[in-house]
């Protein structure tokens, strides 16, 4: 069972591991809430002392600003998809059948976790489609490359591409065909309930379906095409 613990969080994005008091569970447990509810604009650490019923002080004890934050919550959902395709795809020998399953976790990971209760991965996916390209496309990127912020999502990069180059191992572009799978599942997500024009899919109620069907359409057509 995956436990926000076991997977590598980088010690540079907190002052003080928020995962050792139950003050630091509450910090992100409601920043989830909060970030969703207002968008990250909006958000401050004022604003959510006061949902907390704390002091703006306390919270930064914990992280230094709200951009670390944020991160810190990107870099836990990319080791919960992580954990998630490890998980349903480890009996699965076929790599065209792993690569579906995969497209499907990347697309919709909103499967509650038991084992974490202070975090809604609902929620999280949300936040995920609308706010997480805000933890990364910053000037700041490369010194934070510098200190492994970044690793979780180039562990999950590589383990797609490795399933690519399993289907066609001649595939000269395999990392950017991973990246761009999960980047578009969420944009196209974003551009459904936002941009309608710019997109052929719908997502009415939170159903994905579509998006998962767009992606395994784009995997066919690029791979067969390799």
């Amino acid at each position: 069972m995956f436990v926000l613990s076991a997977s590598p969080i980088p010690q540079g994005l907190y002052l003080k591991d928020p995962l050792q008091s139950k003050l630091g569970k509450k910090i992100i447990s409601h920043s989830i809430i909060l970030i969703d509810k207002l968008g990250f604009e909006s958000f401050t650490f004022k604003k959510l002392a006061t949902a907390m019923g704390s002091n703006e002080t306390s919270l930064y004890r914990y992280f230094e600003n709200k951009h670390l934050l944020l991160l810190y919550l990107v870099v836990w959902y990319w080791n919960w998809v992580t954990y998630l395709i490890d998980y349903n795809t480890k009996n699965i020998d076929d790599p065209n059948r792993r690569l579906d399953l995969i497209i499907d976790n990347i697309v919709d990971a909103t499967k509650e976790n038991p084992s974490v209760d202070f975090v809604n991965e609902r929620v999280l996916h949300r936040i995920m489609i609308t706010e997480s390209s805000k933890a990364y496309h910053t000037k700041n990127i490369d010194e934070e490359n510098k200190h492994g912020f970044y690793y979780s999502y180039k562990q999950l990069i590589q383990k797609i591409a490795d399933v690519v180059l399993e289907i066609d191992k001649k595939f000269p572009y395999p990392h950017s065909f991973a990246s761009n799978l999960f980047e578009m599942a969420n944009n196209e997500i974003y551009f459904a309930e936002h941009l309608p024009r710019l997109t052929d899919i719908s997502v009415e109620n939170e159903n994905y379906d579509q998006v998962a069907t767009l992606l395994k359409f784009y995997k066919l057509r690029i791979l067969n095409q390799a």
